[in-house]
C-alpha cells in the first residue's frame, strides 16, 4: 500500500488519490504549489512556506478553501500519518475543475492536496565533487509576464531548461534573463562568492525569492558574510571564487563548472563548506515539532 494523501478534506491512499481531468491545474497549471521540508520530526520554515502559498494564491485571485493555520495541521497530520521524520512535502491548490475554456469563474471549487514522500533531487556524490551546470538558451520568464514571486503549477519555463541540462549531461541549467544576465536555475537560486561577499541575482530579473536562499543569507550574515543582490553576467560567475545552488530540495549545492569552463580551483569553496555545515545544523534545531 502506498502513503497517505491528504486531498480536499480527506486522507486517501496515494494510489488513489485522483484529480478531475477537468481541473484548470491539469489543463493549464492554473495553481500554486510549495515544496517543504522535514527533518528530523520537524518541519523546516513552514510558516514562511504557508505565507508564500497564500501569497502566490492571492496573486492570480484563488481562494484556498481553508485556513493557514488548517493548512498546517494538515500538513503535520500527513507526515504523522505516514510516519516520516525526513521528508519532502507537496502543498498544492489548484483551481479546481471547469470547462474546456480558461475563465477561472467556471471552476468553483479549488482542489487541495499534501503529499510527502522522500526526495534526493541530485545523486549524494555531487555534495561533495560538485556540481557542473550549462547555461539554458532558454530565457527566463520576463518579471513584467510572469511574476516571480508566484510560485505557479505552470512549470514549462524551467522544464525547457531542464530538458537542455539533460540534453547536456549534466544536472542542471542556468537561466538567463532576455538581457543575458543570471537569473535562477530550473529549481533552485544561484550565489556565488567573491572576494569574501556573496551575490545573488534579484528577484526583479525573474527569480524566485527562495526559503532556503533567505535562511542561507541569514546564516552568511552571523558569520560576518554580507550578502548582495544583483546582476551577474555569465563571466562574472566564472571568474568567481566559489559558486552554489540553494533550494528546498537541494538544500546547498557546489557548482564547479559552467558550461564546461572550471569555477577558481574545481573544488567546492570554504564558504560553501561552511554555510553547508551550518544550514545542516540549523535544520536539526529549528522547525514545527511533530
Amino acid at each position: 500500500m502506498g502513503r497517505k494523501v491528504f486531498l480536499n478534506g480527506e486522507f486517501v491512499d496515494s494510489e488513489n488519490a485522483c484529480v478531475s481531468i477537468f481541473d484548470h491545474g491539469v489543463l493549464y497549471g492554473d495553481g500554486v504549489f510549495e515544496g517543504i521540508r522535514a527533518y528530523n520530526g520537524r518541519v523546516f520554515r513552514l510558516e514562511e512556506h504557508l505565507d508564500r502559498l497564500y501569497s502566490s494564491a492571492e496573486a492570480i485571485r484563488l481562494e484556498v478553501p481553508m485556513t493557514k493555520g488548517a493548512f498546517h495541521d494538515k500538513i503535520v497530520e500527513t507526515l504523522r500519518l505516514n510516519d516520516l521524520d525526513n521528508a519532502y512535502i507537496r502543498a498544492v491548490v489548484t483551481r479546481g475543475a471547469g470547462d474546456l475554456g480558461l475563465d477561472p469563474r467556471k471552476c468553483k471549487a479549488p482542489a487541495v492536496f499534501i503529499i510527502t514522500d522522500k526526495i534526493a533531487l541530485y545523486p549524494g556524490e555531487l555534495y561533495e565533487s560538485g556540481l557542473a551546470i550549462v547555461i539554458a538558451k532558454t530565457k527566463r520568464n520576463h518579471p513584467a509576464s510572469m511574476n516571480p514571486r508566484v510560485k505557479s503549477l505552470n512549470y514549462l519555463n524551467n522544464i525547457f531548461a531542464k530538458i537542455e541540462a539533460i540534453d547536456a549531461g549534466v544536472e542542471e541549467a542556468l537561466m538567463l534573463s532576455v538581457d543575458g544576465y543570471a537569473v535562477e536555475c530550473t529549481g533552485d537560486n544561484i550565489f556565488i562568492a567573491s572576494g569574501g561577499k556573496l551575490y545573488t541575482p534579484s528577484s526583479d530579473l525573474g527569480a524566485l525569492e527562495g526559503i532556503t536562499q533567505k535562511a542561507v543569507i541569514e546564516l552568511a550574515q552571523k558569520r560576518g558574510i554580507k550578502t548582495e543582490y544583483g546582476r551577474m553576467l555569465p563571466d562574472e560567475l566564472l571568474e568567481a571564487d566559489e559558486c552554489f545552488l540553494t533550494g528546498t530540495a537541494a538544500e546547498i549545492i557546489p557548482v564547479v563548472a559552467i558550461d564546461g569552463k572550471q569555477i577558481a580551483s574545481g573544488s567546492p569553496g570554504e564558504i560553501t563548506r561552511q554555510l553547508r555545515q551550518d544550514f545542516r545544523e540549523l535544520t536539526r534545531a529549528e522547525g514545527v515539532e511533530y
